[in-house]
């Protein structure tokens, strides 16, 4: 997720650690400022554009030519 939502996703209750099933984050915590610090520094890796993690791991997944 990019980083601007975060803070939202954290103060709405729908911010979870580890992944989709995981435990959620309360708001405020030192573990969504840590969710926080980690998308900035994705962000900033990739010329500041939010890049998920199954493209961060297979950077060629996409781009494949789509047939008609």
């Amino acid at each position: 997720m990019p980083s601007s939502e975060v803070f939202k996703k954290g103060k709405a209750g729908k911010l979870h650690s580890g992944g989709p099933n995981g435990p959620i984050v309360e708001h405020g915590s030192a573990q969504e400022k840590a969710i926080f610090m980690s998308e900035k520094r994705n962000e900033a890796a990739h010329g500041g554009t939010y890049v998920s993690g199954s493209e961060r791991k297979n950077p060629l997944a996409g781009t494949r030519r789509k047939r008609k």
